[in-house]
C-alpha cells in the first residue's frame, strides 16, 4: 500500500464534519437512515466514531426533512454532544454536502464529509485523513481495489483497466474549509452533479491525497449490505 501517504506528525487541527443521510435509500427498499444493524440505527453507529474522534470539533446532521426530529432526537438520547445542528438536505447529493458545509464553524480549517450509509468507519480512518488533509489541502481514505475492472459498451467489453491503479474512495473526504465550500459552489454553478466530494475540487485542479482506508468501511446500499454488515459486527469490534 506503498500509495498511500503516512502522516509525518501528529496533527489535531480543528475539524468540523457532515455526515449526509438524505438519499431517498431507493435500493435499499426502505430508510436506512433509522435501520438498524446490530442492534442500533445505522446514523447512531455512524455518528459514534465522529464523537469519539478527537480531531472532530463539531458534527452536522443533513438529512431528509422527514427525518430531522427523528435523528435529532437520537442524538440528544445517545448523547452526541459534537452534533451541533441536524438540518433539512437539499434535492441533490451535491446541495445537501454545500448546505452542511454552510452550517460549519465559519473559521474551521478543516470539513470532513462522510457518507451517512456507512456506519463502520473507525475512530482511525477519521483521524487519518484528517492529519493528512492539514498537510494537503484534500485527503480521502481509499482501498485497493480486488476486482478486474472492465470497461464495457453495448454488453461487449472495450478493455480492461490496470487494478495497480485503482482505488475504491471511501469517506470521510477532509478538505480545506473553504476550499470544498468553493468546490461544491462551482459545481452547483455549473450543473454538474459528482458522485463524490473529490471529485468536486479535483475539478479546480487540486490534488487529493489517499489515506489508508478500511475494508469494512462499506456503504450500506442494498438489504444484502445490511446483512454483510452483521456479519461484521460479530467478527471484530470497529472501534
Amino acid at each position: 500500500m506503498g500509495l498511500f501517504r503516512k502522516r509525518k506528525k501528529e496533527v489535531r487541527p480543528a475539524c468540523s464534519a457532515v455526515v449526509v443521510a438524505a438519499g431517498s435509500s431507493t435500493r435499499m427498499g426502505f430508510d436506512k437512515v433509522l435501520a438498524e444493524v446490530g442492534g442500533l440505527p445505522v446514523i447512531v453507529r455512524c455518528l459514534q466514531s465522529f464523537q469519539q474522534a478527537p480531531g472532530v470539533a463539531e458534527v452536522v446532521v443533513v438529512t431528509r426533512e422527514g427525518l430531522v426530529p427523528d435523528v435529532a432526537r437520537l442524538c440528544q438520547d445517545f448523547g452526541w454532544t459534537k452534533v451541533v445542528k441536524v438540518i433539512r438536505g437539499g434535492e441533490s447529493r451535491t446541495q445537501s454536502a454545500r448546505l452542511g458545509t454552510l452550517e460549519c464553524e465559519r473559521k474551521a480549517p478543516l470539513i470532513a464529509i462522510h457518507d451517512g450509509a456507512r456506519p463502520f468507519v473507525t475512530v482511525q480512518v477519521i483521524e487519518d485523513a484528517i492529519a493528512q488533509a492539514a498537510v494537503n489541502g484534500a485527503a480521502a481514505p481509499a482501498v485497493p481495489v480486488k476486482d478486474t475492472i472492465k470497461v464495457a459498451r453495448d454488453g461487449t467489453v472495450e478493455r480492461t483497466l490496470d487494478r495497480a491503479a485503482l482505488y475504491a474512495v471511501q469517506t470521510p473526504q477532509v478538505f480545506d474549509g473553504d476550499l470544498i465550500r468553493a468546490a461544491l459552489q462551482k459545481a452547483l454553478d455549473d450543473g454538474v452533479e459528482t458522485t463524490d466530494d473529490c471529485a468536486a475540487v479535483e475539478r479546480l485542479g487540486m490534488k487529493v491525497a489517499l489515506t489508508a482506508g478500511d475494508e469494512r468501511n462499506i456503504k450500506l446500499t442494498t438489504p444484502t449490505d445490511l446483512l454483510l454488515g452483521e456479519l461484521l459486527l460479530e467478527e471484530v469490534p470497529l472501534l
